[in-house]
């Protein structure tokens, strides 16, 4: 391995198993060959003291095993955007495209736009301009000042006519008299209008004219933006395992027509910038067979977004689920266990003539998706051919196990429905977190919206999100394990709000035990919907249900 980018394992990686097939990147558990090459590059990233600073406020990194031409394993590594003003380091694989690249298109066509904008700067600042826009501006509040007057005028006018007409027994004469006086000031108040507008119009014309030079520069870099933002897409060009090449543009369109996904079209911002493109680019390009992958967060994490450090996490879907579609293409990698069928079974808590209560396995869908078919809803329909109308009265993650009702017609489903929507619904779960948590209960407030840049994953936003609010005991801490045991009991049901309430640092600050989104994946999500309680829509009973999560 003569290849600076390409790294020797510290340590004897022998006897560990090589994964059959290729990591899936947005939905793992990190192969023991990946934590090894992460570790290493954790222990370079924290030898670099002149990063320190940087790295605290929070960057995604990724390694990429791989094998050489001889079978021999390595891996690669690689940062998210740039890193200390660049985007090329020793220790990583270089960019798709070098964005910082003083001599590069992009750079030379930033450099255009600046001098307009420095161009529109000089010619906003001249004296006569801003002579011209203080001139414009003192004779629009002069303006304004007068018509305020005149408006009073008219008021005290209107008000006295109003005390004469009440007061005393108006003359036919004095009546017509009073009409007049009312027309004037509303033919006058016309007048007013048209005379101040007759002012600005010469104004505008002139202020127009001085600025007609600005408004064509103005023009000319929007156009320039949207060509340099469209050719930069193109100066990405990525390969995938067959040695096809497309460029991000292409990419994209294919994939939003393909999948029917029309808000994929246009590449965002950053794209092709994170890691994992990055180091498939780089293997691909120098023939190194990928083996696995993994990304992890370094330093703090972000205002709202919960990313804890040293954490793994998959790759993100706005930027890189059409760009990784293509760059796997040729590739053995594991299938979307999000849409592997789920051979646990639904059992049954309880079932009358309105209602069915059913235990869902985790790994299961609540009703059926784009990628599966099979689902609660689904069984419970087979199970059931009597059940006519809406069913599915509230929802669990897939990825959580637990109680869920259906009801069995409209009548009972529009009921059950109420009563979660106004939080009559008594709602249990019991989870195990990764870290010990010192409060003993309380209540968790925190407001949360989708990531528009990342869906599923929601982050917390008060100001544009929505009222999320769960209460919270512990069960019991292991300090031996670093495991705390808690009962939860939202009072809303916002996406993803126990896992973002447990995450998050304004939280608990400590991870359901395998969140793949929030914390670190493991074997299953370690949240159980443990109670249920609400009144039965057609007897009126009092219904609790409970169910013993099995770990």
């Amino acid at each position: 391995m003569n290849d600076e980018k390409l790294h020797r394992f510290d340590e004897d990686v022998a006897a560990i198993e090589r994964p059959r097939q290729f990591t899936w990147p947005f939905h793992y558990v990190p192969h023991p060959l990946s934590v090894a090459a992460a570790e290493q590059v954790k222990r370079y990233v924290a030898s670099r003291v002149d990063w320190i600073a940087e790295l605290r406020q929070g960057k995604m990194l990724g390694v990429l095993v791989v094998e050489d031409g001889s079978g021999e394993p390595g891996f690669l590594a690689a940062f998210s955007g740039n890193l200390a003003g660049s985007n090329r380091h020793d220790f990583f694989v270089p960019p798709i495209y070098d964005l910082l690249d003083e001599q590069g298109e992009f750079r030379r066509g930033e450099r255009e736009i600046t001098a307009i904008n420095h161009r529109i700067d000089v010619l906003q600042q001249a004296p006569g301009l801003q002579a011209l826009i203080k001139e414009r501006d003192e004779c629009a509040a002069q303006q304004r000042h007068e018509l305020d007057q005149f408006k009073l005028q008219a008021e005290q006018a209107r008000q006295r006519r109003h005390s004469l007409r009440e007061s005393s027994v108006l003359t036919p004469a004095e009546q017509q008299a009073l009409v007049r006086e009312s027309q004037y000031m509303k033919a006058e108040m016309k007048r007013l209008r048209r005379r101040q507008a007759d002012v600005l119009v010469v104004l505008d014309e002139r202020l127009a004219s001085a600025t007609e030079e600005i408004t064509q520069l103005r023009v000319q870099r929007k156009r320039l933006s949207e060509q340099l933002q469209q050719r930069l897409f193109d100066l990405y060009v990525v390969q995938n395992a067959r040695g096809e090449r497309q460029t991000l543009s292409q990419i994209f369109a294919d994939y939003a027509r393909r999948e029917n996904k029309p808000r994929y079209a246009v590449p965002p911002g950053g794209a092709g910038e994170c890691c994992a493109p990055k180091l498939l680019q780089y293997a691909f390009e120098r023939r190194l067979r990928p083996v696995c992958m993994a990304e992890f967060w370094w330093g703090e994490s972000p205002a709202g977004e919960v990313r804890h450090h040293g954490h793994y996490y998959p790759a993100c879907r706005s930027k890189c689920l059409p760009i990784l579609s293509f760059m796997l293409q040729g590739l053995d990698v594991e299938s979307n266990v999000l849409a592997d069928e789920c051979t646990a079974q639904l059992v049954e808590v309880y079932d009358d003539a309105w209602l069915t209560v059913v235990d869902k396995p985790a790994g299961m869908l609540s009703e059926p998706g784009k990628l599966l078919s099979d689902s609660a809803l689904t069984r419970f329909v087979a199970f059931h051919p009597e059940a006519a109308g809406p069913m599915l009265v509230h929802r669990l993650d897939q990825e959580t196990s637990g109680l869920l009702v259906f009801a069995k017609d409209k009548t009972t489903h529009k009921e059950l429905q109420r009563q979660f929507a106004e939080r009559e619904v008594r709602k249990e779960y019991v989870a195990q977190l990764a870290g010990i948590v010192n409060r003993d209960g309380g209540i968790i407030d925190l407001p949360l919206r989708p990531n528009a840049e990342d869906r599923p994953r929601q982050v917390v936003d008060v100001e544009h999100g929505k009222r999320a609010v769960t209460h919270f005991a512990v069960m019991a801490r292991n300090h031996e394990e670093g495991i705390t045991r808690v009962l939860f009991m939202p009072l809303t049901g916002r996406t993803h709000q126990l896992r973002v309430h447990a995450s998050h640092p304004q939280g608990l600050g400590c991870p359901i035990v395998g969140d793949m989104l929030y914390g670190t994946a493991s074997r299953r999500l370690m949240l159980h919907a443990s109670s249920l309680s609400f009144v039965h829509p057609a007897t009126g009973r009092q219904m609790r249900f409970r169910s013993e999560p099995g770990w």
